[in-house]
Formats: C-alpha cells, sequence, structure tokens
C-alpha cells in the first residue's frame, strides 16, 4: 500500500528529472553553442512548432555503451530531441541533434530514438523533418554506429514518396551522415553555421594536396549553388524555420491527401493585362519569369525551389484559387531559357516530388532547345534530359502548359507538350512552336539554294520569312490539335484556374509494375 504522500513525491521527482532533461548538459555548453550563433535543439524545436503543441518521445533513453570513458558520460536524450506537434494546426514529427552532447554524434540508442520517430511519422502519415547538428558517428560506439545509419537511410527511402520528409542542416553534417537529407525531399541551409560533405578538408588536402575550407568544401551557398543539394540557403537560423514552416503549409501530409487549400480574396477571374507589356513579343528579348509568376499567382506569392542552382529553369510551389500547383517554368533570363544536364535535373525531381503529393503541375514553356556544347554531350544531357522527359511522362497529376513565345526541338516535347500526356495545351499569340527556328531551319532546308544565289543573304531572309509564315504563326500548332487553345495573356490566370478545378478529380490507371526503371 502507498504511503500518504509518496505519490506526489514521486511525481515531484519526476517533474524535477524532466527539467534536469531540457535543462541539458549546463549553461557552458549551452553559451558554447550560442556562441556560434546556432539554437540550442529544444530552441529550434519551439520555433518549427506551433507553440506549447511539443510532445517529446523518449526522453529519459540513455545509451549502454562502455569503454572510452562512455560508462561515465550517460545523458539523458542521448544527444537527440524526438517527437511531434503541430505546424499550422496539422501533426508533424521532428528530430533534432543536440550538438552539445557527443557533438551531435549517432550512437546506438540515439539512432533507435530516429529509427522509432520514422516509424511513428509512417504509421500517421505526417511529415518528418530533420535538424541536423552533428558530427557523424560516435567513434566510441564502433560499428553499431553505423548501423543505426542504416536504419535511418532505409527508412527514409521506404517512406519516399509517402510523407514529406525535410531536412535542415544547422551545423556540420560529414561522413555518412551526408547521405540522409540527400535522400529527403528538401534540404535548406544556414550560412556560416553548416556544412555537408563526405570527407572533410584535412583528408581532401592529405589526399589531393587540395586546401580548402570547410564553408568552401561543403557551405551552404556551395550546396545551393554548385551541387544542387540544397534547396534553400538562409542568413539565419530563426528565417530558414520560418520557411521550413512556409513549405509544410504547401504540403499534404501524406500521399493520400491534396496540399491544404486556403480561402483567398484574389478573384479567380482577375484579368492579368500586365502580362501584355511584360513578356516582349521578340522571341530574342529576354525577360524575368519571375514577374510572369507573379501575376498569374493568388496575391503574387510563390515558394521558389533551387533558386541558385540551374536557375535556367524555375521551379515554385504557388496557390491558384488557393489551391497548390507546382510550376516548372523556362526562365529567359538565365541562358536564353535553353535545358540542360542541372535544369533537367532540377526539374526532374521536382516534378516526381510534385506527382508524388498529389500536386497539380503547371509548366511555363519558353525554350529555345538543349544546351548545345561538347561538354554537354559528354557528361550525359541525353540521359539527364531524359530524366524530364521520363518523370512527366509518369505523372498522373493534373498537367497543364502554356507556351509563351518559343517552344522549339526536343526541348519542346520534354516540356510537358501535348505528346507526352499533358492534359490540356494552351498558347499565347506570341507563340512559336516548331523543330527549331526559322533561321536555323532555314539556313538547313534551302542551303544550296542559298548558296548558289546570286544575293544568298537576300535569298536567306527571303525563305527565313517564308518558313517562319508557313510553319511557325501562332495558329500552326492549334490548327493540327497540338494546341488545344490560343488565349490572350490576360486571361492565363482564369483559364489556368479553369483548367484545373476540371481535372481535380482526374484518374489514371496504371499499368502492373513493380516500378519503372528512369533514367539515369
Amino acid at each position: 500500500m502507498t504511503e500518504p504522500g509518496e505519490a506526489r513525491a514521486k511525481a515531484a521527482a519526476l517533474a524535477a528529472l524532466r527539467e534536469q532533461v531540457h535543462a541539458g548538459p549546463g549553461a557552458g555548453a549551452t553559451a558554447a553553442q550560442h556562441a556560434k550563433g546556432k539554437l540550442t535543439a529544444r530552441e529550434r524545436l519551439a520555433l518549427l512548432f506551433d507553440k506549447g503543441t511539443f510532445t517529446e518521445t523518449e526522453p529519459f533513453r540513455r545509451h549502454r555503451a562502455s569503454g572510452f570513458g562512455l560508462e561515465h558520460k550517460r545523458p539523458y536524450t542521448d544527444g537527440v530531441v524526438t517527437g511531434w506537434g503541430t505546424v499550422h494546426g496539422r501533426t508533424v514529427f521532428a528530430y533534432a541533434h543536440d550538438f552539445r552532447m557527443f557533438g551531435g554524434a549517432l550512437g546506438e540508442a540515439h539512432a533507435q530514438k530516429i529509427h522509432r520517430l520514422m516509424d511513428l511519422a509512417e504509421k500517421a502519415g505526417a511529415p518528418l523533418v530533420g535538424l541536423c547538428d552533428g558530427a557523424g558517428a560516435r567513434i566510441q560506439e564502433g560499428v553499431t554506429a553505423l548501423a543505426g545509419y542504416g536504419g535511418i537511410f532505409r527508412r527514409h527511402v521506404r517512406n519516399s514518396g509517402v510523407i514529406p520528409q525535410i531536412s535542415v542542416i544547422m551545423g556540420p553534417c560529414a561522413g555518412g551522415a551526408a547521405y540522409s537529407p540527400a535522400l529527403t525531399d528538401f534540404v535548406f541551409m544556414v550560412r556560416g553555421t553548416s556544412q555537408m560533405f563526405l570527407t572533410g578538408p584535412d583528408v581532401v588536402q592529405a589526399v589531393t594536396g587540395e586546401r580548402i575550407g570547410q564553408d568552401g568544401l561543403g557551405g551552404a551557398d556551395v550546396h545551393a549553388a554548385r551541387s544542387g543539394l540544397a534547396g534553400f540557403v538562409h542568413d539565419d537560423e530563426e528565417s530558414c524555420l520560418e520557411d521550413v514552416r512556409r513549405l509544410l503549409h504547401l504540403l499534404p501530409s501524406n500521399n493520400r491527401e491534396r496540399p491544404p487549400a486556403l480561402p483567398v480574396e484574389d478573384p479567380a477571374d482577375r484579368r492579368t493585362d500586365t502580362l501584355l507589356d511584360l513578356v516582349p513579343a521578340d522571341p530574342r528579348r529576354a525577360y524575368d519569369m519571375r514577374a510572369v509568376l507573379a501575376e498569374i499567382a493568388d496575391d503574387g506569392d510563390f515558394f521558389e525551389v533551387h533558386e541558385a542552382w540551374a536557375p535556367n529553369v524555375l521551379c515554385a510551389l504557388t496557390r491558384l484559387a488557393g489551391q497548390v500547383v507546382g510550376v516548372v517554368a523556362n526562365q529567359p533570363s538565365v541562358l536564353a531559357g535553353v535545358l540542360d544536364i542541372h535544369a533537367s535535373e532540377k526539374a526532374a525531381r521536382f516534378v516526381r516530388f510534385c506527382d508524388a503529393f498529389n500536386i497539380p503541375l503547371v509548366t511555363l514553356v519558353d525554350v529555345p532547345g538543349f544546351l548545345p556544347g561538347v561538354d554537354q554531350e559528354h557528361n550525359g544531357v541525353i540521359r539527364h534530359g531524359a530524366k524530364l522527359l521520363y518523370a512527366y511522362c509518369d505523372a498522373t497529376v493534373p498537367r497543364v502548359s502554356v507556351v509563351l513565345r518559343k517552344a522549339y526541338g526536343g526541348a519542346y516535347i520534354v516540356m510537358d507538350s501535348q505528346s507526352i500526356g499533358a492534359d490540356v495545351c494552351l498558347a499565347w499569340p506570341t507563340n512559336e512552336i516548331a523543330v527549331m527556328g526559322a533561321e536555323g531551319a532555314a539556313s538547313v532546308v534551302f542551303r544550296r539554294e542559298i548558296a548558289a544565289s546570286e544575293d544568298p543573304e537576300a535569298t536567306r531572309r527571303q525563305r527565313v520569312e517564308e518558313y517562319r509564315r508557313e510553319l511557325m504563326h501562332p495558329y500552326h500548332a492549334a490548327e493540327r490539335g497540338l494546341v488545344d487553345d490560343v488565349i490572350d495573356p490576360a486571361d492565363t490566370r482564369s483559364a489556368l484556374i479553369g483548367v484545373l478545378a476540371m481535372l481535380r478529380e482526374k484518374h489514371v490507371p496504371l499499368p502492373g509494375r513493380k516500378h519503372g526503371n528512369q533514367p539515369q
């Protein structure tokens, strides 16, 4: 029989222990973390979740390893805080490495906590966010730490296309640990404090003789602009986590749901007259596709992915009449909007993500072709371009394309043309859909005639104009059923909203197969 007051004493002891767990390893370790410009794991989770909604799992977990002094260092949580809460009212799971303990390094207990959380996220059908700030595997625990990473990687792959998975790099992420964010859907990084690499600067110098710092090797801007691993980069952790919340607000909880719709005051039938002056009729003149998207989107708002990498193609999430859509668009202000290796990879992955999570696709086309060059050919532009082609052909979500100006050659086909399965294809009266530009086509078709002419330049100009008049006029593709309608640019927003509303219940039966073998 419990003595009077014993239960209260035990409850008080529990509260005291929980307070100790929340306090972490002490004020000195916290001050050192802050001195690096970094928040603690719990401070980060507080910014990620709606206030007061975080529920922690396994706060009293401790490792059972021994040797190298580990038996004398057994902090609660084992260096990772795990749990769930809400973001904009919807359930989200998250784990946050605590760099103050073992430098955030992963050991057996640490890994098992993350495994359990990932399993819970799968069962609950809710997004998973990893706040990464760790020094890799806990060397003192040996191979069991490496096995822990294997379990994380396997679960990332299992949940790919099932629940959204987001990695937020807020410190070091080195060695095998770097494969975890590489397997997730989106990666955020913070300038000056986050780095990702398989082998650090010391190893690089020892093996190759190259001298480079951590930021130069694997800093935020490197992965945002060169490797393409980071989709978003921020100057501080607060703005980074705010954008994580913003992204989650645009995504469904899982692949069985649609993205959350929001009420909007921007009229669905709002005319976009600005587009008439924004996009030059001359196909050789550049413009910023972002301005086009801002004119079409609800309240001019959109969330761009991989802004700094392969900027010749734009990928963004936005809303039309309150419904989330994914936009893929050529960017004429960069390389005239050509497709190349990186642009094809960027767009292909974005298309596949949208298709996995029931996000309709809008493609804005103004493409002169694939980028020519020896480097492009030798580095596999055919193979990489095929990734984008495969992604579109495989997508079953509603797909609408709009040809603004140029749509030449194989790049036109790849940019979700009707022939590869776009549900509705629209075009502006400035469209030029053709095998290639008039100048190039005339030079090929009438090569001998031009060469034999007494005035080759005059003959070339005549044939260029003839080719443009016969095969590149705005209604040529519409006459042949390759475009469903030629629309006034001022009606673009209302036309897209109407088509997407019609396609809202689209269903495409899939052939019986285990999975396709997409180009690599």
